[in-house]
C-alpha cells in the first residue's frame, strides 16, 4: 500500500475557480490532500480520490465573517444563552476571552455554514474594552486562534463624554506599560495605584508589544482621527470597525496602514456619529488604498455576508476586491494567512456555488472545510421540511 493511499484526497474537477489571488481560472481543478490544497489548474486524479464534478460551478475560497457573535449567542432573548458580554460595572474587561465562552456546537453555526461561511471571528461586546476575539472554523474543530485582537468601543455615550473614554484608554495603556516588568513590585503593593486589575493589565501587554491589534469601533470622523493619533502615539496596531465616516479621511487611513471593517448594507445615518455615512463607503476606502474587510456584524444573519459583498459591488466596488474583502483580507489582517486563498499550501476551505456568489439566486452546492465536505442540514431546514405541508382540517 502506497503512502498516498493512506491520505484523504479530494478533487474538484472542471469549475470556474476564483482564487482571490489573480484572475479566474476556467475549467480548472483543485487537488486537496489531507486538508490542504496541493495543486490548482490541470490536475491528474490520484487513485482512490473522492471526485466532485464541478463543471458549471463557481468555486471560491470559504467566506470569512470577521465580526460576529457567532458561537457566543444562541437565542438573543434568552439570557443564559448570551455569553458575549462580561457585564458588570467595570468598563474594562480586557482579560475576558471569547474563546472561553465559545460553543462550537451551537445550532446557529450550521445555518451560516450552509451559506458558504467557513471561518468566523467572534468578539465580546460591552464596556470600553470588551475583551479578546476568537477565530474558529465552522466545522466544530479547535479554534484557529484563541486571541486575534482586543475590541474597544469609542464614540458617543449616554453617561459622559467620548473624550473621557479616549483618556481612559490612554491611561490603561500607560498602566499596562508600568505593570509590565514590575509584576513583583505590584504583587508586594510597591507600585502606584493602577487603573485596572492585574489580569486586565496583563491582557493588554500583547497590544503594547504589537502582537495583538486593537479593534476600535468608531464611526464619527473625530473619533476616527483620534484613533489614528492614538495608534501613532502609543505605537499599537489598530483596526477600525464600523467607521461610517472613514471615507472622509481615507488617504490618511491608508497611509497609516490601518485596515477597516465595514458593513455595506448599514448605510443610514442611524446615530449622530453616522450622519455622513455613504453606501459606497467600501468603494471609496479601497480606491484610496485602504485594506477593506466586509462584515455583517451579525450573528444569526451572518449568512448574508455574500449579500453584503454584493451590495458593495452594486455601489462600485470591484468584484475581485469584494471577494478578497470576505476571504483573503480578513485572513491576512488577523494572522491566519493559510486561509482565504485557493493556492497550493492553503488550508482547503472551499465553496462551490451554482452561480455568481454575489447573486442571491446562487446557492452553495458544496461547502468544504479543512478538506472535508460539510453537511448542509441544519435546524431551520429541518423545521421547514417538517412544517411545509400541514395536515388539512379534520371534519367531525
Amino acid at each position: 500500500m502506497s503512502a498516498l493511499s493512506l491520505l484523504s484526497i479530494l478533487v474538484l474537477q472542471g469549475g470556474t475557480v476564483h482564487t482571490a489571488d489573480g484572475p479566474p481560472l476556467e475549467g480548472a481543478s483543485i487537488l486537496v490532500v489531507d486538508g490542504r490544497i496541493q495543486a490548482v489548474g490541470e490536475v491528474a486524479v490520484p487513485p482512490g480520490a473522492e471526485v466532485i464534478d464541478a463543471r458549471g460551478l463557481v468555486i471560491t475560497p470559504g467566506l470569512i465573517e470577521s465580526h460576529t457573535r457567532l458561537g457566543l449567542v444562541e437565542i438573543d432573548m434568552v439570557d443564559a444563552t448570551r455569553d458575549h458580554d462580561a457585564a458588570g460595572p467595570d468598563p474594562v474587561r480586557a482579560a475576558f476571552r471569547a474563546v472561553d465562552a465559545l460553543n462550537p456546537d451551537s445550532d446557529v453555526i450550521p445555518v451560516q455554514r450552509a451559506r458558504g461561511l467557513t471561518t468566523a471571528i467572534a468578539w465580546p461586546t460591552g464596556g470600553l474594552v470588551s475583551g479578546q476575539g476568537v477565530a474558529f472554523d465552522l466545522d466544530g474543530g479547535p479554534p484557529v486562534s484563541a486571541r486575534v485582537g482586543m475590541v474597544v468601543a469609542l464614540g458617543g455615550r449616554g453617561d459622559g463624554s467620548r473624550g473621557e473614554s479616549l483618556e481612559r484608554l490612554r491611561e490603561l495603556l500607560a498602566d499596562a506599560r508600568a505593570w509590565r516588568g514590575s509584576e513583583a513590585a505590584y504583587d508586594r503593593n510597591q507600585l502606584r495605584t493602577l487603573s485596572a486589575s492585574r489580569a486586565d493589565l496583563a491582557a493588554l501587554v500583547p497590544v503594547l508589544d504589537g502582537k495583538l491589534p486593537l479593534v476600535v469601533h468608531a464611526d464619527r470622523r473625530s473619533d476616527i482621527r483620534a484613533t489614528l493619533a492614538l495608534a501613532a502615539e502609543e505605537k499599537v496596531r489598530v483596526i477600525l470597525a464600523g467607521a461610517a465616516e472613514s471615507w472622509l479621511d481615507a488617504p490618511a487611513i491608508a497611509q497609516a496602514g490601518v485596515p477597516v471593517i465595514v458593513d455595506p448594507i448599514d448605510n443610514l445615518p442611524s446615530t449622530f456619529d453616522r450622519t455622513r455615512v455613504r453606501d459606497d463607503l467600501a468603494t471609496r476606502l479601497a480606491a484610496a488604498g485602504v485594506t477593506v474587510i466586509l462584515s455583517t456584524f451579525e450573528t444569526h444573519r451572518a449568512r448574508t455576508l455574500r449579500q453584503a459583498a454584493g451590495n458593495a459591488v452594486r455601489a462600485g466596488l470591484d468584484p475581485a476586491l469584494a471577494l478578497r474583502a470576505i476571504t483573503r483580507n480578513p485572513a491576512e489582517v488577523f494572522g491566519f494567512s493559510d486561509r482565504g486563498r485557493i493556492a497550493p499550501g492553503q488550508v482547503a476551505h472551499l465553496v462551490a456555488w451554482t452561480g455568481d456568489p454575489f447573486e442571491l439566486a446562487s446557492a452553495a452546492r458544496y461547502v468544504i472545510i479543512n478538506g472535508r465536505v460539510q453537511p448542509t442540514e441544519h435546524r431551520q431546514r429541518q423545521l421547514f421540511d417538517r412544517y411545509r405541508r400541514l395536515p388539512g382540517p379534520t371534519t367531525p
